[in-house]
């Protein structure tokens, strides 16, 4: 165990994050550079949520020695920088709070992974949670524990919502909002970066930046990052019982803000497809795909309609039509910082 006071790892710290779009807003007293599990949280204007994701860091029921990197991406607010400074100062958590003055879903993410790999060179495991989730007790330990028993590149778990608005419990098995799968084992892909354990040589196999800057607003940097994994062989795994709450505000449970998400998916899927396109006649062959997909979505939809309700049988034409929408130039960005409510 490395046990260095902050004040003696100034000159570390600095090594760390050498970018100048990126300063350190807090750290910890006591930094342990050799512990092996970084957990990263990129936040963005929920400070007060950031203290139930915090809390439930604080309360994880594991032996296991870890850290923390939290990146404030709201350079000229920086809400989340006081609450992840309280937490840290008085050892409730070690490790560090950077601000990434970039804006943008990848810029934020990347700064987290980047500097948790230099920060801490021992780490071989890298967590994310996001500032708007709650890690259930056992979570951290069964990532990691799921990742040593099978030797995975990649981990992932399940993010369960919770409704502000608890009056349509049904929502929760929107494809939206339901997770990709109900079991544990061996997985072809996962999808999204809201419960993941990336380990150290799946960033360094994949290469820097980790999360695509092409997909810095619209969202999808993590699903590109896992295709590319999936195409270079890596091994997925899925355990169900690490679970995560996502606390789903009011104005994320209605049907407009719902479609255009099933439009922005779309949008993921056809960038993420086109861009591993190696050739124009591959290219040629995925915007074929996706007209095709028009016409299929609807049978899809019809058949969904017998047993669903419209909000939820609507979902693949919005997906569909959203990749359609994609290859005609349609170019959403919900991660710019107007476009966000807090």
């Amino acid at each position: 165990m490395t046990l260095i006071p902050t004040d003696l790892s100034a000159s570390r710290i600095s090594d760390a994050v050498r970018d100048p779009n990126r300063e350190i807003a807090a750290s910890s007293r006591i930094l342990d550079l050799s512990v092996g599990i970084v957990v990263c949280i990129p936040c963005f204007r929920r400070p007060e949520h950031l203290r139930l994701t915090l809390d439930s860091l604080v309360n994880q029921r594991t032996p296991r020695s870890f850290a923390v990197v939290m990146v404030e991406n709201d350079a000229a607010g920086r809400a989340s920088a006081p609450v992840a400074a309280e937490y840290l100062a008085v050892g409730k958590l070690q490790g560090v709070c950077l601000v990434e003055k970039r804006q943008g879903n990848c810029r934020a993410i990347n700064a987290a992974f980047e500097t948790a790999q230099a920060l801490f060179p021992a780490a071989t495991r890298f967590l994310m949670i996001d500032d708007d989730e709650i890690a259930s007790p056992d979570w951290l330990e069964l990532m990691v524990r799921t990742a040593e028993a099978t030797g995975s590149d990649i981990v992932g778990g399940p993010v369960m919502p919770v409704f502000d608005d608890d009056s349509q419990p049904w929502l929760a098995r929107h494809p939206v909002f339901c997770p990709a799968y109900d079991y544990t084992g061996a997985v072809p892909l996962i999808y999204g970066c809201g419960n993941c354990l990336i380990t150290r040589s799946a960033f360094e196999r994949l290469g820097s930046p980790a999360f695509d800057l092409q997909f810095n607003f619209l969202g999808g940097g993590d699903c590109d990052f896992f295709h590319r994994g999936r195409d270079a062989g890596m091994i997925f795994h899925w355990t169900a019982e690490a679970v995560i709450c996502e606390t789903v505000p009011k104005d994320r449970a209605n049907p407009g803000w719902i479609a255009r998400r099933g439009l922005r998916i779309g949008v993921i899927n056809y960038r993420v497809r086109v861009k591993a396109a190696q050739s124009v006649a591959a290219r040629t062959r995925v915007f074929a795909q996706t007209l095709a997909r028009l016409p299929l979505s609807l049978v899809r939809a019809a058949r969904l309609l017998a047993s669903a309700k419209a909000v939820v049988a609507m979902h693949p034409v919005l997906v569909a039509v959203g990749s359609a929408l994609a290859a005609v130039g349609y170019d959403p960005k919900p991660y710019e910082a107007s476009k966000i409510v807090s």
